[in-house]
């Protein structure tokens, strides 16, 4: 329980730590340590990345199914792990509405025997827009969402861990330069009493002198410099092989790209090839 307690104490610290920091930078009271020029890049091209792959996977899914109501049914039996059942597409139900039509004016008159041809083409047709929609969900759109929901969580999250540690880093930073000036004030002016709320709560039995005192402040606010650099060095190389893994990610879309095509292609196809008169 204990643990707990101080486990909770300290993440509330840190997170007060990290809020001071992001505040102050955001009213130009605290310096803001900056990422070099290409890690700029890296992260702007990978949010363009991100922000095209929603809007392409999202319009696809627009095209492939216009009705709204039927991507939201769709989406939760797929949430909840569940077979979606049969649907018929458009063509497929115009086709059986003009078969229907055609037996009750009878198969055998021009204009029955017409609707029953026509009836058969868009069942066709509607057949070969149903095997396009399936081939380009897997093929095309699963892709897109294997890299929302996997690649760029994985991504997002790093970035979150990085930007926090930066935060850190640049309060340990605030936390030194505090330090060195108190240290150097009260080298100047004799026994001042430490503020040590400007720097890091501590308890001190204060009986040395303030500017010994101030000097062991500054000796653990370097050691807690360092241990910052180094953990924000390390999340930041972690970090950067992920944005760099964009360049990656944009060469394995050009197959789907090229299968959309050549599906599209087979769709035109079957169209052109249901001609009832030809």
């Amino acid at each position: 329980m204990d643990f707990n307690v101080k486990k909770l104490a300290t993440g509330a610290g840190l997170f007060f730590t990290r809020a001071v920091q992001y505040t102050g930078e955001k009213l130009g009271q605290a310096e803001k340590t900056e990422l070099d020029a290409h890690f700029e890049n890296l992260m702007s091209r990978a949010d363009c990345t991100k922000n095209w792959t929603e809007k392409i996977y999202r319009q696809t899914e627009v095209l492939l199914q216009p009705n709204p109501s039927a991507r939201i049914e769709e989406f939760l039996y797929e949430k909840f792990d569940m077979k979606a059942p049969s649907r018929d597409t458009n063509s497929e139900l115009l086709g059986l509405y003009m078969e229907g039509a055609a037996q009750e004016f009878g198969p055998g008159t021009p204009y029955g025997s017409t609707l029953m041809m026509v009836g058969d083409c868009e069942k066709r047709l509607g057949a070969a827009e149903r095997e396009f929609i399936h081939t380009s969900a897997i093929s095309f759109l699963t892709p897109l969402r294997n890299f929302l929901d996997g690649d760029w969580r994985t991504i997002s999250k790093e970035r979150r861990l990085l930007e926090n540690l930066r935060l850190d880093l640049d309060a340990c930073k605030a936390r030194l330069k505090k330090a060195k000036m108190a240290e150097a004030k009260a080298a100047c002016e004799g026994e001042v009493a430490p503020d040590f709320n400007e720097t890091r709560p501590r308890n001190y039995v204060l009986s040395a002198s303030a500017s010994a005192l101030w000097t062991e402040e500054v000796e653990k606010a370097e050691q807690d410099l360092r241990l910052a650099q180094t953990e924000f060095d390390r999340q930041a190389e972690v970090t950067r092989l992920l944005l760099e893994g964009i360049s990656s990610t944009h060469w394995h879309y050009k197959t789907p790209q090229h299968c959309w095509i050549e599906q599209k292609g087979h769709l035109a196809h079957s169209m052109s090839s249901l001609h009832p008169f030809s």
